[in-house]
């Protein structure tokens, strides 16, 4: 057994008495700001950040630095960043605000019962600790099954097609980037996000060398994107179209007798039965990709010493996401590149510990409006808005978000923003006075980042090379609670206990699921960092949470499907999705033009926004159309055009660009910075246009409750 070590909430101490010596020092940490786990350098006076680097003995991102992390300086020492919790828009005490809030929690749900109180948690939440420890609890406490998160956004299909093909909803497989000889990419653009649902930092590079090895890259997305650039292949497909593609490349494999199956699987003879339908020849049309593009990427596949098939958001915010999400891991079976090196392959955390014990289900309970299926344990965030204005039991009447700006980032957020207004009570966890947080009556601002312990829970379950970092907080954060107290003491507000009895309560709990009761004499005080100590000391490396300061390498993805899979064998070809195919056969190509997102590698959401250095040079909130359909409609560039669809309708700069198909026109995410009550500072002329105001929150991918962003019909006119 290992020797007892310094706790990590010990060696946090140590390190801030060492650092504060010093008027200017060094420390290292990782960037919170995108899922590409890089890891920064930092230099500090006064406790204050002044100098941004790439920490070059980070072994993951070796010194790679995006504009995100070199504004982290900025961003961590903003002035608008509350310090201070906000009552009613008022600076109070902390034990104000959190009476204040359980008071109110309380209130609730003794008058109309748990399912009054709902939570939102946003993207920020997996780049922190405390959302994913502690947001469990928020939701125990009260006990509510009206559950939303952001998930039902951008990721939700992934969840559900690992969870029907392999019985866990967190086995996705992310593609082996170092390794793999053919790279197929859907919906995705790396070069702008740095990466999705696999951590990857300097992607860019990690292409290039794809390349450089003699490999081969193949996109497949309506934008010609920074990423398609480089692509030796750019393959444009009409949105919303994806399941079809990726039919007619299974269709091929199958009849050309293509596949190279290495592991058992169940109902093969239905997926080929499904496929049949599904001919490169039949699907061109609505695809937009010819047959014989189509099949020639197929037999490439097929051909690759090795290969991996990679979708993502553009995939997975459509009619047909989870159908997408399930076809791109059947292709990966298919082809015999899954779990396979240079394929793709599941990531084994340093945290991660047990395995599920039963089979994955959705549809446990349904939505009070319109009856849509619980999935992952919540509700889809489309459903957010007609719950909370809809009378009768169940109506939503208080709202706790973390992390979370669903009024720019869900559908329909002009909708949700009026419907924020007649709650009768809203707390928010977030440091600013945003979109949505300006309707909090209670505002509980976290400390700043450099204030804060960082281990990516969630994140580092998809990296591209097995790999862990902890990052102890670097600046000491007074008499402020940390992110985590805050929810835990949240939580304790509606279970009655403090976040010290809540954090041993989750230890003891934990230490004897597992058997390992006797753990609990190396640990440290009942807190977060001892709680992440016990997860890494459980985990499969035999280390503690202090080995992982500055960043551990832990080597390639081995295979392990055995390891993850719940079920006897892969299920292939779930029923639940079969059944979903008749929707699939039924669709059409939709008249006029659609909508697309954009990403933009100085944005992440809404956050950021009112940051300068990330905010500055030309407009990137334009609306981007192809020239000639531009030519057709008499828009010239830099003119004013409206944009109208069934929800909503606003006025947007035109920016032509050859990048994109006909027929096709493309907003930024995140948008839209308006709207009275926030304290962001962002200038009007840049505060650009919500494309969620267009966005329709009846139209959902039915398997999964992910919003559909990608193919909305928008007609376009000139503005005089």
């Amino acid at each position: 057994m290992r020797e007892p070590s310094v706790g990590a909430g010990a060696l946090s101490s140590q390190l801030s008495k060492c650092l504060h010596t010093h008027m200017s020092r060094t420390a290292t940490r990782t960037c919170p700001l995108c899922e590409a786990l890089c890891g920064l350098e930092l230099t500090l006076e006064d406790d204050r950040v002044v100098k941004v680097r790439g920490d070059r003995a980070d072994p993951f991102s070796k010194g790679f630095l995006c504009p995100k992390g070199a504004s982290f300086g900025r961003l961590d020492g903003d002035p608008r960043r509350l310090a201070a919790p906000l009552v009613d828009g008022a600076e109070t005490g902390w034990d104000e605000a959190f009476a204040a809030a359980g008071d109110a929690l309380r209130g609730i749900v003794e008058r109309y019962g748990k399912d009054a109180v709902a939570v939102y948690y946003g993207n920020p939440t997996a780049h922190s600790v405390a959302g994913t420890l502690y947001g469990p609890a928020i939701i125990r406490g009260i006990g509510t099954r009206n559950v939303f998160s952001a998930s039902t956004i951008d990721q939700m299909p992934k969840h559900v097609a690992a969870g029907y093909l392999f019985g866990d909803p967190l086995a996705i497989p992310v593609p082996d980037l170092d390794r793999t000889s053919y790279l197929l990419m859907l919906g995705a653009n790396p070069l702008e996000s740095n990466g999705s649902l696999c951590s990857a930092p300097d992607f860019p590079g990690r292409l290039k060398a794809l390349r450089r090895r003699g490999g081969r890259l193949t996109v497949v997305d309506p934008r010609r994107t920074r990423t398609a650039a480089l692509a030796d292949r750019h393959v444009p497909i009409r949105p919303g179209a994806d399941a079809w593609f990726l039919f007619a490349l299974v269709h091929t494999l199958l009849a050309e007798g293509l596949t190279n199956l290495r592991h058992e699987v169940d109902h093969l003879d239905r997926l080929r039965e499904l496929a049949a339908g599904f001919s490169p020849e039949e699907t061109e049309e609505l695809t937009g990709v010819p047959a014989a593009t189509t099949r020639l990427i197929a037999r490439e596949l097929a051909a690759a010493e090795t290969a991996a098939v990679y979708g993502r958001i553009g995939t997975c915010t459509q009619e047909f996401g989870t159908l997408a999400s399930w076809l791109v891991d059947v292709l990966n079976l298919l082809t015999g590149n899954l779990d396979r090196p240079g394929g793709a392959m599941f990531p084994k955390a340093a945290h991660s510990f047990g395995k599920r014990s039963r089979p994955y289900r959705t549809g446990r309970w349904h939505s009070r409006v319109r009856g849509l299926p619980e999935v992952n344990g919540e509700l889809p965030v489309a459903a957010l808005a007609e719950e909370i204005e809809t009378e009768g039991d169940g109506r939503i009447r208080a709202l706790i978000t973390i992390g979370g700006n669903p009024v720019l980032s869900a559908p329909g957020g002009d909708r949700i923003g009026k419907a924020l207004e007649n709650l009768e009570f809203m707390v928010s966890v977030d440091p600013y006075v945003n979109e949505t947080t300006a309707h909090a009556d209670v505002l509980l601002p976290p400390p700043p980042h450099t204030r804060s312990p960082h281990y990516d829970v969630a994140l580092l379950s998809f990296t591209v090379r097995n790999y862990a970092r902890y990052s102890p907080p670097v600046v000491d954060r007074g008499d402020r609670p940390s992110e985590a107290e805050i929810i835990a003491r949240l939580a304790g507000e509606l279970l009655g206990v403090t976040p010290a009895e809540l954090d041993e309560a989750i230890i003891q709990s934990t230490l004897k699921k597992a058997g390992r009761e006797d753990l609990r004499a190396e640990l440290g005080p009942p807190n977060v960092e001892t709680r992440l100590d016990m997860m890494v000391r459980l985990g499969p490396y035999d280390l503690t949470l202090a080995d992982l300061v500055g960043g551990r390498d832990l080597g390639p993805l081995q295979p392990r499907l055995p390891e993850v899979l719940v079920l006897d064998r892969v299920d292939l070809c779930p029923e639940i999705f079969a059944r979903d195919v008749a929707r699939l056969r039924a669709s059409r190509r939709p008249e006029g033009f659609v909508l697309i997102g954009r990403r933009h590698l100085r944005s992440n959401n809404s956050w950021m926004h009112h940051i300068p250095e990330l905010n500055s040079g030309s407009n990137t909130c334009t609306l981007r159309l192809h020239p000639d359909d531009a030519d057709a409609l008499g828009i010239k560039p830099g003119a004013t055009v409206r944009v109208s669809s069934r929800t909503g309708s606003l006025e947007v700069e035109a920016e032509p660009h050859e990048e994109i198909m006909r027929g096709v026109v493309s907003l930024p995410h995140g948008w839209g910075h308006t709207r009275p009550g926030t304290r962001l500072g962002i200038p009007a002329a840049r505060a650009g246009v919500s494309a969620n105001t267009l966005t329709d929150e009846s139209a959902i991918d039915v398997l999964s409750g992910n919003a559909v962003f990608n193919g909305v019909p928008v007609t376009l006119t000139p503005v005089p």
